[in-house]
């Protein structure tokens, strides 16, 4: 699915799956599968009960989230409306273009989200607090 099909807004993606009798396998390559060139993976697991990562949004970067095992919720926030995605299968991605800002909460035990990256990873390319965000959206164009 080539990027300039998904269009600018979160949406939740039907990765493929192939099934055997010696199980399943889904996979992602740019452009035919993932949304966008990735440059940097990483996977977040071990979470306690009750925490909470996230809470910030990028400028610039593109992610695709993707609950390996268990589930958990992304709340994603746009500066005005609150939209809630539940994870819980390897089969579905959400994608976040810039510049929305995501929470993500309610892990089960033995989650582990895996997070694909449009860019390396760069401190300066975070919106983080709130009220940055808030301002940042302000003086920018946001998505459609």
């Amino acid at each position: 699915m080539p990027e300039k099909e998904i269009g600018q807004r979160p949406q939740l993606l039907r990765l493929p799956r192939i099934s055997d009798n010696r199980g399943s396998l889904t996979f992602l390559q740019h452009p035919s599968t993932a949304p966008f060139p990735i440059k940097r993976v990483f996977y977040l697991y071990g979470m306690p009960p009750g925490s909470q990562r996230g809470g910030h949004a990028h400028m610039r970067e593109h992610q695709l989230l993707i609950a390996l095992a268990g589930s958990f919720n992304v709340k994603v926030f746009d500066g005005k409306t609150w939209e809630t995605y539940v994870l819980d299968s390897p089969e579905v991605g959400l994608y976040l273009p810039p510049p929305y800002w995501r929470d993500l909460e309610e892990f089960s035990a033995g989650a582990v989200c895996l997070t694909l990256s449009s860019t390396e990873f760069d401190p300066d390319e975070y919106l983080s607090p709130l009220d940055d965000y808030l301002e940042y959206l302000a003086t920018c164009q946001p998505p459609e």
